[in-house]
């Protein structure tokens, strides 16, 4: 099994793309793996064909629908007539402009493209250095992943087996302990960084009549989360049959307000397919290489070294988040996911961790990896959205990194925050 964790450490290393790291990882070493390469043809196929995976393609065509239709400016239009007179409100703006539209999304990477890109000449117009608005801005990302859906916690639930409607439950107030504590680092540093601690004043006119024509739209955009979300937790809905009836939902909003005509539609069904493909291959291919661990006993025998390595549950758990973290700045987060779920759940339930728990804190500790270098997905996105260079961000981000941290450990060591919903 060494030989096969080097060879995928290799591959990652020279930069092949994911998915044939993982698969030419087992290929190449089969016989020591006691793999039969006709056994696993058909496992690519069968990783992808579960009904619950099919809401990933849906929900990232519900957010090209939306990002592409201006949903996010009009987000942010209304947060900022809600909490605009608040001191320092743009920051705040548009940290909660970032739960909204991830809500939708799912996605941190395109919560931190879209929100960038509506908010963060703004900001800079107000008087906050660039490198802190894209600070903000990547850190911001992560609230795309902790506010459900979240197309991670898909993933994980899926391939581990763990209903994915109560991780959706369950990391909703995870996902606003990590928006507060992001609000207060930015609370501290607004306050040094504007002059009085004060924005720029700005001729808003302009800006008031875009605000009232997107009000409608921006509604129309609000009830999104509702349809979705109270879709899944009323019993109505399967996640992906909400994830359906968002699509549909979203066209008929672009279509009725003349945002996307049908023809944009349609070119938003292509960009989609891109991301959504690549996220599918990555599973499929993971798929062989999760066989090969399990017919190997590579995740049991983990757990029994694992179980007497730690005595301490909580002291396991402070491994798994520095292993974690560690995975995170190095791989791209689906995959990270993909790979670490299967292995680490069965170590956790040795330790007594609820399920939805563990769940919760992989995804969180892998998504904090999007704004870790070096694979830092969310520290490029937000440079290049607010043209900037990344050393200009470094000074800013230690802060959000700080938050982020300290929001992790509250999320690990206190299992109410993810089980809250079984108090009701």
């Amino acid at each position: 099994m060494i030989i096969t964790v080097v060879l995928l450490l290799a591959f990652l290393v020279i930069g092949t793309p994911i998915a044939a790291a993982f698969a030419l990882s087992v290929f190449l070493n089969a016989d020591e793996l006691n793999v039969w390469l006709d056994s696993i043809a058909s496992l690519p196929y069968d990783g992808i064909s579960s009904f619950a995976l099919l809401a990933i393609p849906l929900f990232i065509l519900v957010g090209e629908i939306m990002n592409r239709g201006g949903l996010a400016a009009s987000l942010a239009s209304m947060a900022d007539s809600a909490i605009g007179r608040i001191r320092g409100a743009f920051g705040y703006v548009m940290i909660l402009a970032s739960g909204f539209l991830g809500a939708i999304t799912g996605s941190s990477v395109a919560t931190v493209a879209a929100i960038g890109a509506a908010l963060g000449p703004e900001m800079i117009a107000r008087g906050y250095p660039r490198g802190y608005v894209a600070s903000l801005n990547a850190a911001s990302g992560l609230l795309g992943v902790l506010i459900p859906p979240s197309i991670p916690l898909i993933i994980y639930g899926s391939t581990v087996g763990v209903s994915i409607t109560q991780l959706f439950i369950a990391t909703i107030v995870p996902g606003c302990v990590m928006g507060l504590s992001l609000a207060a680092v930015h609370f501290v540093r607004s306050r040094h960084l504007l002059p009085d601690g004060r924005e720029r004043q700005i001729d808003t006119s302009d800006i008031d009549s875009v605000g009232k024509r997107s009000k409608g739209r921006a509604i129309a955009a609000l009830f999104m989360p509702v349809l979705v979300l109270g879709g899944i937790y009323g019993g109505i809905f399967t996640p992906t049959e909400a994830a359906a009836a968002a699509c549909v939902y979203g066209i008929a909003v672009v279509l009725l307000q003349k945002s996307l005509k049908p023809s944009g539609v349609a070119r938003t069904f292509y960009i989609a397919i891109m991301p959504a493909a690549a996220i599918l291959l990555i599973i499929s291919m993971t798929g062989i290489l999760n066989r090969a661990l399990i017919l190997n006993q590579v995740p049991q025998d983990l757990a029994v070294y694992m179980t007497n390595l730690f005595a301490d549950p909580l002291l396991f758990l402070l491994a798994i988040n520095l292993l974690l973290l560690a995975v995170g700045m190095f791989m791209e987060t689906n995959a990270a996911v993909l790979l670490m779920g299967p292995l680490l759940a069965p170590s956790a339930m040795a330790f007594g961790i609820d399920p939805v728990h563990f769940a919760i804190i992989v995804v969180t500790n892998i998504e904090i990896g999007l704004m870790t270098p070096p694979l830092a997905a969310n520290l490029y996105v937000a440079a290049r959205t607010n043209d900037v260079h990344l050393l200009e961000m470094l000074r800013h981000f230690g802060w959000f990194l700080g938050a982020a941290v300290i929001a992790l450990g509250l999320i690990t060591y206190i299992p109410s925050l993810s089980l809250w919903y079984r108090f009701l």
